[in-house]
């Protein structure tokens, strides 16, 4: 049987199937992360001109997501002597006229570092349409996928190492961050436990690169002879992904996957669980040039005992946060690097006394920068004394959006066509905050 009998009969799933298979058994490569985006080939994208950077502070995003509504009250804009306080105290910090919750004393002697945001507002109370619109800009449609802000980043402005993904993913689902319509050289690169590094990423046994060689020219020689006669472009993309695996795979840089390398003390001061151990991944990637790399604190909604949660997730977040300012200053990288704390919404400042909790609330709650270019020690809005309204400087999500890339340098206005044909651009119609960059 030729190559035409093999592949014409093949349906898209059939066909994305038979690829992946390839992969494991002809190549050799295991199951790789990197792998997985088989599924998503590339649709095409179009740009209306060449984009055109402007300055930048920063050349790499480390984002922090807070999965699930974290209380804005209760961690970063606390409300000391109002009802809708709690239990949880208020702690100053090294900043003055800045407090934090009693849940963050070593951040509390960093702030100097960090522009707290406590202004933020958003229209979307629910977890699917907020954390999309957090990571896009837009409203989530049925019709459309749109990228996440990592896909943009590097679909403007390109990788820093040619030999490493330019996005990753550390923790969370996959239907966090996206390519959204960009080519599937944008998805990010999904790692689970970052205590593993990149699973899979070592040759089978008994296949060397002699053989792995020559299994990718002949795989090549049929994706040819297929797209020849189908024009089929998706098959391009998968070409695309095998060349991109086999040249991370003999990267030197590969070793950044690798925290074990790390000496216990910087490893225990992050924090032995997955989130701290994930931001400690994040900072040996931007090391290596990784361009953006998102890592997920999951646990934030709290409907019911918030207090009781607040005590156990705080912590992780105060440690591993901690850590990763100093740690980043230390080895010079703070300026370059911009350091995001943010979530889908806040919770209510009214506490439901029959849960003990703090139900959705995205009328006002609070976001954190820190690095690239950003002026320490300061804060930027504010709610009233309960909470409950944004009485000075609101920011969208699409303004922070902006603010992110404005500090990266892209080009806000640039319209970037989706394969439909409609316009989109990076952080549809948000304004970035100028004022907390020094």
């Amino acid at each position: 049987m030729n190559n035409d009998e093999i592949l014409r009969p093949a349906d898209s799933v059939t066909r994305r199937s038979f690829m992946h298979g390839a992969a494991r058994t002809l190549l050799g490569l295991g199951t790789m992360p990197l792998l997985s985006r088989l599924a998503l080939a590339a649709d095409g994208t179009a740009v209306a001109s060449a984009p055109v950077l402007g300055p930048a502070t920063a050349r790499n995003v480390i984002y922090l997501y807070m999965s699930g509504g974290m209380s804005q009250i209760d961690t970063f804009d606390p409300k000391p002597g109002a009802d809708t306080q709690g239990p949880t105290g208020a702690i100053g910090t090294n900043v003055d006229g800045i407090q934090l919750s009693e849940h963050f004393p070593l951040l509390a002697k960093q702030m100097d570092k960090v522009a707290l945001i406590n202004s933020m507002t958003s229209n979307q109370g629910a977890h699917a349409q907020g954390r999309y619109l957090l990571h896009t800009s837009y409203e989530l449609r049925g019709t459309i996928q749109h990228p996440s802000f990592g896909a943009w980043l590097n679909k403007f402005g390109g990788r820093n190492n040619p030999t490493l993904p330019g996005h990753v993913a550390i923790g969370g689902s996959g239907s966090i961050t996206s390519r959204g319509f960009f080519e599937s050289e944008f998805a990010p690169l999904p790692i689970g436990d970052p205590t593993k590094g990149l699973a899979h990423s070592q040759l089978a046994k008994g296949v060397d690169d002699k053989t792995i060689d020559r299994r990718l020219a002949r795989l090549k020689k049929m994706n040819a002879a297929f797209r020849k006669k189908f024009n089929n472009d998706k098959v391009k993309a998968y070409d695309d992904i095998y060349d991109e695996a086999v040249k991370l795979m003999r990267s030197s840089d590969l070793a950044a996957f690798d925290i074990s390398q790390e000496p216990d003390a910087v490893r225990d001061a992050y924090g032995r669980d997955r989130f701290g151990q994930g931001c400690l991944l994040a900072r040996r990637l931007v090391e290596h040039d990784v361009r953006f790399v998102e890592v997920v604190l999951d646990g934030w909604d709290t409907h019911n005992e918030n207090f009781e949660a607040m005590e156990d997730k705080c912590p992780v977040l105060d440690r591993a946060l901690t850590s990763l300012l100093v740690d980043l200053d230390t080895r010079g990288l703070l300026e370059e690097t911009l350091v995001v704390v943010a979530t889908e919404f806040g919770r209510t400042p009214e506490i439901k006394i029959d849960r003990n909790g703090r139900d959705h609330f995205p009328k006002a709650f609070s976001a954190l920068l820190a690095g690239g270019g950003v002026r320490g020690g300061m804060r930027w809005g504010k709610t009233d004394p309960s909470g409950n309204e944004v009485i000075d400087d609101p920011v969208s999500v699409q303004d922070l959006n902006a603010t992110i890339g404005s500090a990266l340098g892209l080009p806000l206005d640039h319209t970037v066509f989706s394969p439909s044909g409609r316009p989109f651009t990076v952080a549809h119609k948000g304004k970035p905050v100028r004022g907390i960059f020094a």
